[in-house]
């Protein structure tokens, strides 16, 4: 059987197995004082739950250290102690299996997502909640997409306005015309309008808006299917063209997905695996219209795609002490200055040199990300634009992650110079790397906390599971940010800790290669969560 990479998942499986329990006794422990005795808990009060006044069976402890697996990690030793059932890793073994390069993509899913932001149809400006919507979208595409998923984004974006905030914040989304097959659409639900039993005509009177065909009740046809999860005031929802517009693009984008396999399909991933489905992203403040226009299609087109609409709520984004209303642009504009002034105070002229002003947009785009999306969605988030919150010192900060991001990339050109003027010897294979001289208690939490688990956060992070009732979904969309300030932060304790680059003695290069190894590792995991995040890696600071 092929080892293979090893994983969280498969482990605690296999240990759990080891036990002859359905239940799941073990945890991985994360913390840097536990680490040093052990690797994998099964609490004492899991065991006193799971067995007879606690006690294992002998054989079953003995079992445990020869566990293997494809995806399980080497097992040392498993030993009673006063917390439970310890288990601890052979780690020069899980250095080894774990510094290779990272797994390649995984297959595609065969599964199609329509990802719709009702906030890029608004007329006015863009204001910092519709950015949170679009944001968190955007990222979650290509956290689907890192999935196999095919995604679509809707709606395209109207060239008759300038999106220029969205191309400065690195978001990618189609734009165009929908042209003859559009304008098909829209002629088929005006005629199943007109066959609608729940349509009725409108009369024109003074009161009445301009472009109205027609209103359709809604809220019988709520009560009628028995719909959970929608606005009691739903009533009566008044037609316009930009209503079927909008349903007309969204059909569009589920006739552009691929037909699904259900055989192939990572059914417990992304809600449905038969069908296309589709999320609603949107703020607060537009979900009760976005629920009108959910139940106007499920009325109009009753396939199985429409039943499967669900909605994705942003929670309120606040602005402190705002002297008017503050625009989407406006607070680029805010945060670039913040950033290029918190640079200026770090790094001195060198800030105001022209080569700084790619890395100044890159660190506005990552503070910005970063505010409006580590924190869970369905939260508030509160933006206070007076103070410099910002600044390049702050741990929990996307500035903070780039900075940590460009020390690597500092690093690992150091050492090719080193390396072009004969000081140091090539990197040689992982294969001939000696990982046992890893003992500085920083790299294994690197590898067991960052390594380890990170193919698995970015397929929780992408996950959508399907409401047990209603419509309204949650996903994992600040999982990826907050991995990436956690992990800049037990990166940048070990790098100010410990001196990689020493003096040139072969004496030191085994430990210096076996560190450059896991370093380059921890680049690379950099570099692919970033990439969710649109966000390039930077090459100084």
């Amino acid at each position: 059987v092929s080892e293979g990479r090893p994983g969280v998942a498969a482990t605690l499986r296999a240990l759990n197995g080891a036990l002859g329990r359905p239940a799941a006794l073990w945890v991985k422990e994360s913390g840097a004082r536990n680490l040093r005795h052990r690797d994998f808990l099964a609490p004492r009060a899991a065991l006193s739950a799971a067995f007879p006044g606690g006690q294992v069976p002998p054989e079953a402890v003995s079992a445990v250290p020869s566990l293997r697996g494809p995806a399980v990690l080497p097992l040392r030793v498993c030993r009673q102690t006063p917390a439970g059932l310890a288990v601890q890793v052979r780690r020069p073994e899980a250095f080894q299996r774990l510094l290779g390069p990272l797994p390649g993509p995984p297959a595609p899913a065969a599964g199609c997502v329509v990802l719709h932001c009702p906030a890029l149809r608004s007329r006015a400006a863009l204001r910092p909640r519709h950015l949170r919507s679009v944001l968190l979208a955007d990222h979650l595409a290509q956290l689907l997409r890192a999935q196999g998923v095919v995604v679509r984004l809707v709606p395209a974006l109207s060239e008759e306005r300038s999106w220029d905030v969205l191309r400065q914040l690195r978001i990618c989304w189609p734009s165009g015309s929908g042209g003859s097959s559009l304008t098909d659409a829209i002629s088929a639900l005006k005629t199943a309008l007109g066959r609608c039993p729940c349509a009725a005509a409108c009369e024109q009177g003074p009161g009445t808006a301009e472009g109205v065909i027609c209103k359709v009740h809604l809220k019988s046809f709520v009560e009628q299917q028995g719909l959970l999860g929608y606005d009691p005031n739903l009533d009566v929802l008044l037609v316009t063209e930009g209503t079927l517009q909008s349903l007309a693009e969204l059909q569009e984008a589920v006739l552009q997905c691929p037909v699904s396999d259900p055989t192939t399909l990572l059914a417990s991933h992304f809600l449905s695996s038969s069908c296309c489905s589709i999320v609603h992203v949107v703020n607060c403040e537009e979900e009760f219209q976005q629920q009108q226009l959910d139940v106007l299609w499920r009325i109009l087109d009753p396939g199985a795609h429409t039943a499967l609409q669900k909605h994705l709520v942003c929670g309120p984004v606040k602005v402190t002490n705002p002297s008017s209303p503050i625009g989407a642009e406006q607070y680029f504009q805010l945060r670039k200055h913040q950033m290029y002034e918190a640079s200026v105070i770090k790094y001195g002229e060198l800030a105001q040199d022209e080569a700084w002003t790619e890395v100044i947009d890159t660190m506005t785009v990552a503070a910005i990300r970063f505010e409006m999306l580590s924190t869970a969605h369905r939260s508030q988030i509160t933006l206070d634009l007076e103070n410099n919150s910002i600044s390049t010192k702050g741990t929990k900060s996307g500035a903070f992650v780039m900075y940590n991001c460009a020390r690597l990339a500092t690093l690992f050109n150091t050492f090719q110079r080193a390396v072009e003027q004969g000081t140091y010897p090539p990197l040689p294979p992982v294969s001939e790397l000696n990982f046992s001289c890893l003992r500085e208690e920083g790299e294994w939490l690197l590898l067991f906390n960052y390594l380890l688990p990170f193919p698995e956060v970015l397929q929780q992070a992408a996950q959508l599971p399907p409401p047990s009732k209603g419509i309204r979904i949650t996903a994992n969309t600040e999982t990826v940010c907050k991995f990436l300030i956690q992990l800049s932060m037990d990166f940048s304790s070990y790098y100010n800790r410990v001196h990689i680059l020493g003096e040139p003695f072969p004496h030191l290069f085994e430990q210096m290669f076996a560190r450059l190894q896991l370093l380059a590792a921890v680049r690379d995991v950099f570099h692919s969560a970033l990439a969710t995040l649109h966000l390039p890696p930077l090459s100084q600071i």
